[in-house]
């Protein structure tokens, strides 16, 4: 009975990073009892209420690894998107201090969970991604959103010119445009002014990239 429990777990968390909630494994017959059970011998780790995973599933980075339980956590949906700070980290762009989890969904959200931020926002379909199987704004959508949340600007610049080194910022066109609304506030005429300035902060990083570019 053991070994089909958890091999019933084990489908689940396949997908989810070796990670699974009650409400999962209620869908496929595992009480919370078991689930306790299961923690108790080893064959489980608790990460969060109503959060589990597998004994023997590596670890991602402590921050990517908070961010998927708390999203776990909130349900688990693609309608509940990575968004600013915690965007930045799935797309391993920027250099913040860890905070807060932070997501997006277009209906309000309410929790008790600590270390959890959510707001309400629509976003065009153009603008999420999966990451690793996380719904999450888009490296674009990402920047701009850091811009729209006020972080500090020279941070920014390191995340754009890391999404450049990476080769992952794939559509400055439309980055401008998102940039657009956000470029007075910043004494910008225009998006395309707003990403040359933030392109020219790093401007380190963003001539090794050029480098490479044109060596290739």
């Amino acid at each position: 009975m053991a070994g089909s429990t958890i091999a019933k777990l084990g489908t689940i968390a396949a997908g989810r990073w070796g990670m699974v909630t009650t409400a999962q494994a209620a869908e496929v017959g595992v009480s919370r009892k078991t689930l306790s059970s299961l923690t108790a011998s080893g064959a489980l780790e608790r990460l969060a209420q109503g959060v589990y995973r597998m004994a023997g599933t590596p670890a991602a980075m402590l921050e990517i690894d908070t961010i998927r339980v708390h999203w776990l956590a909130l349900g688990g949906t693609a309608s509940l998107v990575a968004a600013g700070r915690s965007a930045a980290a799935l797309h391993e762009i920027g250099d913040w201090f860890p905070g807060a989890s932070e997501f997006v969904a277009t209906t309000r959200r309410t929790t008790r969970i600590d270390g959890v931020r959510t707001r309400i926002r629509s976003l065009e379909a153009e603008d999420t991604v999966f990451v690793d199987g996380m719904p999450s704004m888009t490296v674009e959508r990402t920047i701009a959103d850091l811009v729209e949340s006020w972080e500090d600007l020279s941070l920014v610049s390191d995340a754009v010119a890391q999404a450049v080194q990476r080769g992952i910022l794939l559509r400055p066109t439309r980055l401008r445009e998102l940039l657009d609304p956000l470029a007075q506030r910043s004494r910008e005429p225009s998006g395309a002014a707003l990403l040359e300035r933030l392109s020219r902060a790093s401007p380190s990083q963003v001539a090794r990239h050029q480098e490479s570019a044109e060596s290739t």
